[in-house]
């Protein structure tokens, strides 16, 4: 199932998206779809991220120590 939302894009990115929808001949539903999932990603990414730094029992290492354990 699917939802419709409307966005207002800067002319400037609604027309690199049209561009893009045609050299693909994909629909910029699609690519728009594609780009929220990556943000998607990245954000929740970025939470854990965050949470492990906020944790106080979460060994911090430097990238040092992390070349040595793992070798390079």
């Amino acid at each position: 199932m699917s939802k419709t939302i409307s966005v207002r894009l800067p002319d400037s990115i609604s027309d690199e998206l049209d561009d893009i929808s045609l050299e693909t001949e994909r629909s910029k539903s699609f690519h728009i779809t594609k780009a929220v999932e990556k943000y998607l990603e990245e954000f929740a990414d970025l939470q854990i991220a965050l949470d492990r730094l906020k944790d106080k029992d979460d060994e911090l290492i430097t990238s040092e120590e992390f070349r040595a354990e793992i070798g390079l």
